[in-house]
């Protein structure tokens, strides 16, 4: 069964061949069973090859499977190779299933729009791309499924070409994300000079043996790996792209921020563990990133009025809490996270998608208002997946995942109360966001844009099934993985254990484990009920909270995404476009220009004596030959 992995890439690919090449052809009844079915049969194979990997490890407990190589060029040979372990297993079962349900999702919601065939080939292409960058045994062949990632992503968010924000936010996220990879791509330059390989588990070990902790070279290949990863994963200071990603349909946003492009930074980090233990100051850097990112997104999260814009500050949030975990060595509490958060983050942006449908494409969460009664499923299901997010103690997925982090980032050998508080206050921020969505969608009394919209389209199977499933998902997922305090079931930390070391923890005995876990979860229940009084009962209090020039300014900050945009419109922005204004006249384009224009100036000279009049080439002739002769004889 293990032999048959390469199909699990494959049968994405395939069917992105097919609606590329023949979609235009093809009812779209065919074209959604060839684009969820080629989905679906790839999680189907992925959860028959887990078993077969779980039911009987191979030596290693990885399987390698080489297919091709794919270049040689003198000490470079790049393989089509795939590793297979415990950490790319998870991977895999998240991508394919998570992005199976979204696909599903998409047969009804997109079912009115152009290009439908096109979208379900980018999206299968979105998912083969991350398959190959989750499954490649080295880092060229990772590098590749990166770039394939990031180009499907401009794709998708620019799907709606015809409106010119929506091109601006898929520039703005392919853009962005390259300065990323140009320091990803730099880095794995640097190591190949230093250390002769692109093979993963070669590179480790070789790392491991020439470099010693805290060297140069160490850091320096980090630090560039780490510059990639913040780019995908949206992390300070490249976050930007995220939010103007909204612009993309919502199974797009889902699957962007669920299953693929920015969890990769995560997974880079993770697959190239030790690298980074190698180079302390640059964990360090990665932890501190994280604290940052989940304070600074999760307060921006508070102010938006866009439904998927608040959903993709929380995104920002949560991958700093992966990061906050990455940089203190829970390793297996980073990956467990991004598994409970692709859950719970799918099923909020197919929720909210489904919102927005029934309001014929209404975002604005203060014209929504009073949901609950008219969409139940929908309703049932948000309130599932905020309460996850929320980390809502003891009955979501979200509690034991957070929880996890929380508690490593201060028993961690590498952690500190410090790393703790930004995550603790975080909870508190997280769980305000995310009830205030709620609260303003669902509650209250109907706005007149619901009443204008009423009766409104009910979600159809397509719809709901998804939504349903990772609902379920949102609460069970995290029963893998229990505290001490709660019995101490290590399922996915044992999983990973053999494709990842565990954090070095110092001695904390359970009742601090237990004070800790006691006041992450005040914190959650008390920004849950903040956000119903604020958002609720007092809703003209908080509005007229902007009147004051303080608020009013405090709100614009926050709103904007403190600033990074306008600072980097003009620190790289306008200074780029003057230069590239004033590189347009320079010394060198004249000088061409002067030749080019020298040229046509003696065409236009020569062909004046092209008459087309026999005798008028006949006397040039006689007149060329008395000159020549003349000059023969003198």
């Amino acid at each position: 069964m293990l032999a048959l992995t390469w199909l699990i890439p494959a049968l994405p690919f395939a069917g992105f061949a097919i609606l590329a090449l023949a979609g235009g052809r093809l009812s779209r009844r065919a074209v959604a069973l060839v684009g969820a079915g080629s989905v679906g049969l790839s999680a189907l194979l992925a959860l028959l090859v887990g078993g077969a990997f779980l039911a009987s490890p191979p030596p290693g407990d990885a399987y390698e499977q080489t297919l091709w190589t794919w270049m040689a060029a003198g000490d470079l040979a790049a393989a089509i190779g795939l590793r297979l372990d415990a950490l790319s297993l998870v991977m895999v079962l998240v991508v394919t299933v998570v992005g199976f349900f979204i696909h599903v999702y998409s047969i009804e919601f997109m079912r009115d729009e152009e290009g439908y065939a096109r979208f379900f080939a980018a999206m299968n292409l979105f998912v083969g791309s991350m398959l190959v960058l989750v499954l490649a045994s080295n880092l060229l062949l990772l590098y590749l499924g990166w770039e394939g990632v990031g180009l499907c992503s401009y794709l998708l968010i620019g799907f709606w070409y015809r409106d010119p924000a929506n091109g601006r936010a898929a520039r703005k996220a392919f853009v962005v994300t390259r300065v990323g990879d140009t320091a990803l791509a730099v880095g794995l330059f640097l190591l190949f000079t230093q250390l002769g390989t692109l093979e993963i588990q070669e590179l480790m070990a070789r790392a491991e043996g020439q470099w010693a902790v805290g060297s140069g070279l160490a850091v320096a290949a980090a630090a560039l790996l780490l510059g990639g990863a913040v780019g995908k994963s949206a992390q300070l200071p490249l976050q930007v792209w995220l939010p103007d990603a909204m612009a993309g349909p919502s199974p797009v946003s889902a699957l962007i921020h669920a299953a693929t492009m920015v969890t990769a930074g995560v997974y880079l980090i993770a697959r190239t563990h030790v690298l980074f233990s190698l180079a302390p100051a640059v964990m360090l850097a990665v932890a501190i990133i994280g604290a940052v990112t989940l304070l600074l997104a999760g307060i921006s999260a508070i102010t938006q009025w866009d439904i998927k814009r608040a959903l993709a500050y929380s995104t920002i949030s949560q991958i700093g809490y992966m990061f906050l975990a990455l940089g203190v060595g829970a390793w297996s509490a980073a990956i467990f996270h991004f598994m409970t958060h692709a859950f719970f983050k799918a099923l909020l942006f197919l929720a909210a998608g489904s919102v927005i449908l029934s309001l014929h494409h209404e975002h604005n969460m203060f014209k929504m208002r009073g949901l609950y009664r008219m969409l139940p499923t929908t309703f049932w299901t948000f309130v599932i997946g905020a309460a996850s997010l929320a980390a809502l103690p003891l009955v979501t997925a979200g509690f034991y995942s957070k929880d996890l982090i929380l508690f490593q980032a201060w028993a961690s050998a590498q952690g500190s109360p410090w790393l703790w508080a930004a995550g603790f206050v975080g909870a508190f921020i997280t769980a305000l966001y995310a009830f205030r969505v709620v609260v303003l969608t669902f509650f209250g009394e109907p706005s007149d844009h619901v009443r204008a919209s009423a009766p409104l389209a009910r979600p159809g199977p397509a719809i709901r099934l998804p939504l349903v499933i990772l609902a379920v998902l949102s609460i069970v997922a995290g029963f893998v993985e229990l505290p001490h305090t709660l019995g101490g079931a290590t399922l996915f930390s044992d999983l990973l254990g053999t494709a990842l070391p565990a954090a070095p923890l110092r001695e904390v005995g359970m009742a601090t484990e237990l004070w800790l876990q006691i006041a992450a979860a005040v914190a959650v229940l008390a920004g849950a009920l903040l956000a119903y009084v604020l958002f609720h009962r007092r809703l003209e209090s908080v509005r007229g909270w902007r009147s004051n020039p303080l608020g009013d300014a405090l709100h614009r900050l926050t709103f904007s995404g403190w600033g990074f945009d306008w600072l980097y419109e003009r620190l790289f922005v306008r200074p780029y476009n003057w230069a590239a204004r004033a590189n347009e006249g320079d010394v060198v384009d004249r000088l061409f220009t002067g030749i080019a224009g020298l040229g046509l100036w003696l065409h236009r000279l020569l062909s004046l004596t092209q008459t087309g009049r026999v005798r008028w080439y006949v006397l040039g002739l006689a007149a060329g030959a008395a000159i020549l002769l003349t000059v023969v004889l003198l």
